[in-house]
């Protein structure tokens, strides 16, 4: 306690780091940054910007950086992505940004971060060109977890040629997240053609009887195929998932390695 009271002090710690190392999150304007997710359940705390107005996800976003040397922000408009990069060039000049308009996604890196690195293969498979949306969100998650990630793009079964010419390179992959809209069909197909797991995203797309996601989500929880389902275009959490799957086989694969190397000494 008195270590932190000190640094905060002298300068060295700022307040919301000093909250953050004792209650485990920080406290601002725009709310409470959970700062000791990712240590707690493995996972960084997302800012979903949808919802709030540009300047509260700007503030979220520099209470992250400041507490985590990082942030991940969700849904993001423009006028969110603008305000974001605003405040961290101000207040982080050594921090990058990199937005995704396509997935809606802001990550903002502080100096000197060093990102994780997960001996694991994730594949993220969108249908269509319709589903990129939460399938980026999917995959610019799934790479701030750690895993090495494949974008594979409009292979949906009304075009099977499309999946059967991309099928190898699905296979070579430890996890695989499914992204279709429509009546879902990919993700239940995909699952019965792979012996690793299989997350099933379905998108809002689509129109009328059963449209805005409905039927997908129907479909892959009557998959007869066993997947993984998530809520309809919950980019994040299929990443989550299927992240999680990824620690698993990254520490498998570790143990492995350092049984070997014992073995060999």
């Amino acid at each position: 306690m008195r270590e932190l009271l000190d640094a905060v002090a002298d300068g060295t710690l700022s307040p919301a780091a000093a909250e953050a190392e004792l209650r485990g999150y920080a406290t601002d304007e725009a709310g409470r940054f959970d700062a000791a997710r990712e240590e707690r359940a493995g996972v960084p705390e997302a800012i979903l910007a949808e919802g709030k107005t540009p300047d509260e996800a700007a503030t979220l976003t520099a209470t992250a950086v400041e507490t985590t040397n990082r942030a991940l922000v969700t849904r993001a408009d423009d006028a969110t992505a603008r305000a974001i990069r605003a405040a961290v060039t101000d207040e982080f000049p050594g921090a990058t940004v990199d937005r995704d308009a396509r997935a809606r996604t802001v990550v903002v890196h502080g100096e000197g971060y060093e990102p994780p690195a997960l001996d694991a293969r994730v594949a993220v498979v969108a249908a269509g060109t319709a589903d990129a949306e939460p399938a980026g969100e999917a995959a610019v998650t799934m790479r701030e977890l750690g895993a090495t990630v494949t974008r594979i793009d409009d292979v949906g079964v009304a075009g099977l040629p499309r999946l059967l010419d991309a099928l190898g390179t699905v296979r070579e992959h430890d996890v695989v997240v499914v992204a279709a809209g429509r009546e879902g069909a990919l993700p239940t197909v995909l699952a019965g053609q792979v012996d690793v797991p299989v997350v099933g995203l379905p998108v809002s797309t689509g129109y009328g009887h059963g449209g805005r996601g409905e039927a997908a989500l129907a479909g892959l929880l009557q998959s007869c195929a066993p997947l993984a389902v998530v809520n309809i275009d919950a980019g994040f959490a299929a990443a989550v998932h299927a992240g999680r799957i990824a620690r698993l086989v990254d520490s498998i694969r570790r143990a492995g390695r350092s049984a070997r190397d014992s073995n060999r000494g």
